[in-house]
């Protein structure tokens, strides 16, 4: 079989049809919650065309890096991580500033918000380092992955995004295992990291202070909300409303306007506006969704022998399940309002394009699973627990 063949014989069709099939409806949500109700207090029809046109570009960035060689970003990936340091910290000088916090650049026509790069970034360079066997045999030795998780994280939090920074952490752990460090190694960094959430805590702003508190101050339907804990009380309510079916499917809507109103539900709470309109069947199918891109991206990196791509295709498969999950946790109420996006059906530009990278990026290691390379095979986890 020629080798264009043997590529397109792991071409993995069902990520394809999963990522569209979940943006188009995200499209297709923001457009719903442009009609009729008043979520969010939306009154820019232009904003399902946005998306639509952010998603054309997601998938160009898409299918440009499926016919690349993913090993030449080994060459690039300190620069790439260097240059989104760099534009994390000018963006807490010249970004736009929106409800409080500064993380787009302003750009005319598209704002860039470079946290979400920075997500990519960050994977390729720790996906690099933890290639060579030296680098995670040794509690020393995982030092510098901890440097490089808490560079963007510091920086994201003076934005400040708490979600974002936030997700940094779990997929670090994820790379790591995967990678073969021991265990007892891994409990002492979380243990670490147990310790310094005082730290943590000093650095975080009064806003993302009062959305932890309001976890554990939930109030119930008939109650009124406080300043911090009135999103995340709409959020349950506009879920709540939706039912089994959801109001498209089953026609009723309640009377009162007021119980749709839902601060940014185009983006942090389209998870909301989905329950509402689709009810518990369509949160449903659309997680199930989620958990198909996860396995397929699972089944790419257990079959990819080469250590970068392997490590690369974990990065991006844990991205987008810690992602999912911390979405939508913080929903229901289960975790803090981090104000983290739904991966492909929140609104926005930035996050569209970057799981178009990610996307991307995981095709173009399926369909490179017996890489002819020059490394010793990836045999980390038969080494796992030696020293």
């Amino acid at each position: 079989m020629s080798p264009l063949l043997e590529r397109w014989r792991h071409f993995d069709f069902a990520l394809l049809a999963v990522m569209l099939i979940l943006a188009g409806f995200g499209v297709a949500m923001i457009h719903s919650a442009t009609m009729g109700t008043t979520l969010g207090g939306w009154g820019l029809s232009g904003l399902p065309l946005r998306q639509a046109l952010y998603l054309a570009a997601g998938l160009v960035l898409l299918l440009a890096l499926a016919g690349l060689d993913y090993r030449y970003l080994e060459y690039v990936r300190w620069p790439l991580y260097g240059l989104n340091l760099a534009l994390l910290t000018l963006v807490l000088f010249l970004g736009r500033q929106s409800y409080g916090a500064v993380r787009w650049f302003d750009l005319g026509f598209f704002d860039l918000q470079p946290s979400e790069l920075a997500k990519v970034a960050f994977i390729l360079g720790l996906a690099h380092y933890l290639t060579s066997a030296e680098n995670w045999r040794r509690l020393s030795s995982l030092l510098l992955p901890l440097g490089l998780t808490l560079l963007p994280v510091l920086l994201i939090l003076h934005e400040p995004d708490l979600g974002t920074a936030l997700i940094f952490l779990p997929v670090l752990f994820a790379m790591l295992w995967a990678a073969g460090a021991r265990r007892a190694d891994l409990a002492i960094l979380a243990l670490a990291g147990l310790l310094a959430l005082p730290l943590l805590w000093t650095q975080m702003s009064r806003e993302q202070r009062s959305r932890v508190t309001a976890l554990f101050e939930q109030i119930g339907p008939g109650q009124p909300a406080t300043a911090d804990t009135y999103q995340l009380r709409q959020a349950k309510q506009v879920l709540l409303l939706g039912g089994l079916w959801g109001s498209l499917l089953a026609g009723q809507t309640v009377d009162d306007p007021g119980a749709y109103h839902l601060p940014e539900a185009r983006s942090d709470f389209i998870f909301a506006v989905i329950g509402e309109r689709l009810g518990l069947a369509g949160i449903g199918a659309m997680l199930c969704l989620y958990a198909v891109m996860v396995w397929q991206g699972t089944a790419i990196a257990l079959r990819t022998r080469e250590p970068f791509g392997r490590l690369v295709a974990v990065g991006l498969t844990s991205l987008v399940g810690f992602q999912t999950l911390i979405n939508t946790g913080m929903t229901v109420g289960l975790l803090p309002v981090t104000g983290l996006s739904l991966p492909l059906a929140s609104y926005g530009g930035s996050g569209l394009v970057t799981y178009g990278l990610v996307i991307g990026l995981l095709w173009n290691i399926g369909i490179r699973p017996g890489y002819e390379v020059t490394k010793e095979p990836f045999r980390y986890v038969l080494e796992r627990g030696t020293s």
